[in-house]
């Protein structure tokens, strides 16, 4: 049967095709290993993660069922197993007492399962109804929207993915690009994968705004708009990326407020301009700055609020706004608190390991789609060479002089360098304006029937992918929940305190007690590093214990408390 396979009967059952699923039946079992991260479930399935799988999802007849399946994925997650090879080093038995069974499946069996839940069209929609739920959960945060792209580098050599600079390497990597969908709090909604290099913009005007304008709850009315010109859907706030007059300008026109950080500021405004605002800040945090605010005419003739805030050192940082009912200190709040999103990414990269490959099948693109011209960056390179080679010689030009009391061998060798160094810098200027003429003629984008050969790529089957983010993006969602909990309830040192404590629950022992009498199921974790921790711990199990969840596929109530607790009022043994 396989190491802690003590269910033979159902396993037996199921391998002849008489067993739909096995149920789960707990018994009391002491010390389990990561126990601990049973404390999550009320908040996973608070943030959806069994929403509509019984409906869009299924699977074949076996030892299994979905619920198994969705339930391990979320584990790991939380309990930082960052992949499904990385099972093969837990123990088995012990991970399967936290589904109500032996064992969980081998590695194999489990990639088998998630490639048949994997059905592109099946994954979309699930992703796409949570995120819409998500959004309808918590209207007030959903007006106002972070987007960025976060790039995942690719090192096979399945397919020769375009190139994309990655800012944190400080490298041009072939790879895939994210653009995430956040909100204020840094909480994903939905995530738009692609292999193109067309840019954010391109990804906004094509897949984001045409979701976002079916998907945001309460957007204004057609009525509403018409009656106040400067009323907006809602708001998107993006870096320097998303700059451009003319896509500020579309998307007004569609009533949406743009935001982002002025890429092209003129000289510093006066110091009397600014006013000292007291604004408060993401989770209540009270801040002071320093604001002034003016009208700024963009190049293409629209206007825009144009926000500077004053640093103590008297830099001055300006921010575009096409947002023209909320006050001067909500768009400031709102931009600098784009740090949720930075965090969000640096934070899933560590933690959830965001960047890792899931699949390596291939699927093909249309051949319409458009990508930057392999000829077009060549050359675009070559001028940035020559031009960076002419600057420097030019630098060293300029630093050339002649001085007095030289004699005429020292003034002939000056004069022969500086000559040399003139005609070397004619020779750049002639070679870069040939190579600037020959870019004129030749297409920035292409389609991907006109690539040539060599160039053609694949795309690494999304599906999959897809599937782990939206389980990764339920995880960090109730790990946020459950920190939002701790920070309401217990006066932390620090309000980064929460996510450490979470992660130490999560992989502390547990005893799982089942009381089928009463139907509870108690998850009695053990005692943690300190008393501070444990304090924290009691509240949130209060707050654990009164959403009176039931451990799905079973009709046991959960009940959490520490070791050497007293019982709850209502739980008796």
């Amino acid at each position: 049967m396989g190491m802690a396979c003590t269910r033979e009967m159902d396993r037996v059952c199921a391998a002849m095709g008489e067993l739909a699923e096995a149920p789960s039946e707990f018994e009391a079992v002491w010390d389990v290993p990561n126990g601990g991260v049973v404390w999550a479930l009320p908040a996973l399935l608070a943030n959806g993660l069994l929403h509509h799988t019984k409906d869009l999802f299924s699977l074949p007849k076996g030892y299994y069922s979905l619920i198994h399946v969705f339930l391990l994925l979320a584990y790991m997650s939380l309990a930082r197993i960052k992949s499904v090879e990385r099972l093969r080093y837990v123990p088995a038995g012990e991970w399967g007492k936290l589904l109500g069974l032996d064992r969980i499946p081998e590695v194999r069996t489990l990639r088998d399962k998630i490639k048949v839940l994997s059905e592109a069209e099946k994954v979309r929609e699930w992703s796409a109804t949570l995120s819409r739920e998500w959004m309808e959960a918590d209207p007030d945060v959903s007006g106002v929207l972070y987007v960025d792209g976060h790039i995942r580098p690719y090192y096979g050599h399945q397919t020769k993915l375009p190139r994309r600079y990655v800012p944190r390497q400080r490298l041009c990597l072939r790879g895939l690009t994210d653009y995430w969908v956040n909100d204020q709090m840094g909480r994903p909604f939905f995530v738009v994968s692609t292999p193109l290099t067309g840019g954010l913009l391109k990804t906004l005007r094509e897949d984001i705004v045409p979701r976002l304008l079916v998907e945001v709850p309460g957007q204004p009315s057609q009525a509403e708009l018409d009656a106040n010109p400067y009323l907006a859907r809602f708001t998107l706030i993006s870096d320097r990326e998303v700059y451009s007059p003319d896509f500020f300008r579309e998307m007004w026109a569609l009533r949406i407020a743009c935001q982002t950080y002025h890429k092209y500021p003129k000289e510093d405004w006066s110091e009397r301009e600014f006013r000292e605002s007291c604004l408060t800040e993401l989770y209540g945090n009270r801040v002071e700055m320093k604001l002034a605010e003016r009208g700024v005419r963009l190049s293409n003739g629209f206007w825009m609020r144009e926000i500077r805030k004053r640093g103590q050192g008297g830099e001055q940082v300006s921010v575009l706004s096409s947002d023209y009912v909320a006050d001067s200190g909500q768009v400031a709040v709102h931009m600098f608190s784009r740090w949720s999103q930075e965090n969000f990414f640096k934070y899933m990269m560590e933690h959830f390991d965001i960047d890792r490959l899931i699949g390596y099948q291939l699927e093909s693109f249309h051949e319409t789609a458009e990508v930057v011209n392999p000829a077009y960056r060549k050359l675009e390179g070559e001028i940035k060479s020559k031009a960076a080679k002419r600057g420097r010689r030019l630098a060293e030009f300029g630093k050339m002089s002649i001085h007095e009391g030289l004699d005429s061998k020292e003034i002939a060798r000056y004069e022969t360098k500086k000559a040399d160094l003139k005609e070397e810098i004619d020779a750049f200027d002639r070679e870069v304006t040939a190579l600037k003429e020959q870019r004129k003629q030749t297409s920035k984008h292409v389609t991907l029937a006109d690539l040539p050969e060599s160039e053609r790529f694949g795309q690494l089957a999304p599906a999959r992918k897809q599937l782990m983010d939206t389980v990764k993006m339920i995880a960090y969602r109730a790990e946020t929940a459950m920190a939002i909990a701790l920070r309401e309830e217990e006066n932390l040192a620090r309000d980064d305190d929460a996510r450490p404590l979470l992660r130490e629950i999560f992989t502390t022992e547990a005893d799982l007690i089942p009381n089928e009498e009463m139907e509870t199921l108690t998850v009695q974790l053990h005692h943690l590093t300190n008393h501070m921790s444990d304090r924290a711990t009691r509240s949130l199990a209060a707050t654990l214990n009164a959403s009176e969840t039931l451990y799905p596929g079973t009709n046991l109530r959960l009940v959490y408390k520490l070791v050497s607790d007293p019982d709850p009022p209502d739980q008796e043994f």
